[in-house]
């Protein structure tokens, strides 16, 4: 798979003796020298929408740092890897930034590829900080020194989806629907771990195959079943496709998702259908103190920076700053860093880590998607 550079340092003119000085500051990782980032995700395909979010993120936040001399005199360069979703495709991105001098990674996207391709970064000493990759075993899965979030995890997020189902639909009978991915099946089953200790068991439990444009067969179990909620795991393209068909078949219940939902697409899909829908994500980083510059240069550039775009511009700011304050740009001696529980101050807050590389603190919050005054359907943040 090829990957796009998108940043790279500008040319200049030396003379001979110049270029001498630089290529020796160059030999010895000084000035000149450029910190190869590689940012991945689903560039291309159904999910592209929120491949653009990670990118967008990554690129904004390397040029601010490089605007300010960049990290320890050293200038950040981009390599941008499309794994289109797919496993075996992060993979080859992963083997592939390996062969491009990439020594920090921001992604991939889904949990199911990011899994893989974190053991790729592993034996070549890369260390990745995912924006979005929320299944536990990432971070369970033996031991890893070089994998970070600046998200939570689907524990987190199934708990507080599982409280707000057994507070609002109170002995009210639960469908439970997911996409068979590691996202997808591991935040269901997350969310039914954390119903069952207030008691509730769905009365539905089925996979779905993503990608396929007719769900009505699974839409007819639920209706039979006579679920007052439909709880998703998964992400936009199918959630939307089954909140419209659900609607056509005059499916009254409410859908809940989780992250996976978090993009305008999934109301574009949907359409009306999409209003009510609960959604968990972490609190709204746009409207953090922290944020309102970043955001207003996003905005400026006609891009409105939804979900995980500042999850991405904070995954390279808490990079740089480990960087600065290891004094080196070794991942190792960077990740040393990020695990002593020392505050990174990102467009999300503050964010410290524990020693698996989570989150010491999550924000996961409930959304409902609403009409606006301007008529458009959005994510809310419930109040």
């Amino acid at each position: 798979m090829q990957l796009m550079k998108r940043i790279s340092s500008p040319s200049r003119h030396f003379g001979v003796a110049v270029v001498a000085v630089a290529v020796g500051l160059l030999a010895s990782g000084s000035a000149y020298a450029d910190i190869k980032l590689g940012v991945a995700g689903p560039i291309t395909g159904p999910q592209a929408a929120f491949g653009e979010q990670l990118e967008r993120g990554v690129e904004q936040a390397v040029e601010d740092i490089n605007a300010v001399g960049g990290v320890l005199g050293q200038k950040i360069s981009v390599e941008v890897g499309d794994d289109v979703a797919d496993p075996k495709q992060g993979v080859s991105v992963a083997n592939k930034f390996v062969g491009e001098g990439v020594t920090w990674v921001v992604g991939h996207f889904n949990s199911g590829v990011t899994i893989p391709a974190s053991d790729v970064y592993l034996d070549n000493n890369i260390v990745m900080v995912t924006p979005s990759a929320t299944n536990p075993a990432l971070t369970e899965k033996g031991s890893k020194w070089n994998v970070f979030r600046t998200c939570g995890r689907d524990d987190q997020q199934g708990d507080v989806a599982a409280k707000f189902i057994a507070a609002a639909f109170r002995d009210k009978k639960v469908a439970v629907l997911h996409d068979k991915t590691t996202y997808g099946r591991g935040l269901a089953d997350a969310t039914i771990a954390s119903l069952a200790k207030s008691g509730v068991k769905p009365v539905l439990y089925e996979g779905v195959n993503a990608g396929e444009k007719d769900y009505l067969a699974i839409v007819s179990k639920v209706k039979a079943a006579g679920a007052d909620v439909v709880y998703w795991g998964g992400t936009y393209p199918e959630g939307g496709l089954i909140r419209r068909q659900m609607s056509d078949q005059g499916v009254t219940a409410p859908m809940m998702g989780g992250d996976g939902l978090a993009d305008s697409e999934f109301a574009a899909i949907s359409g009306p259908a999409a209003e009510g829908t609960l959604m968990t994500f972490g609190s709204d980083p746009t409207k953090k103190p922290s944020a309102t510059a970043i955001v207003k240069e996003f905005m400026a550039k006609a891009f409105d920076p939804q979900a995980y775009t500042l999850y991405s511009y904070a995954a390279v700011q808490v990079l740089a700053q480990a960087a600065e304050a290891a004094k080196s740009t070794d991942p190792k001696k960077m990740a040393e860093v990020m695990h002593s529980g020392k505050p990174f101050h990102t467009v999300l807050g503050d964010l410290a880590y524990d020693k698996k590389g989570d989150l010491i603190e999550s924000d996961y919050v409930m959304y409902t998607w609403k009409k606006t005054a301007e008529g458009k359907i959005t994510y809310v943040e419930n109040k």
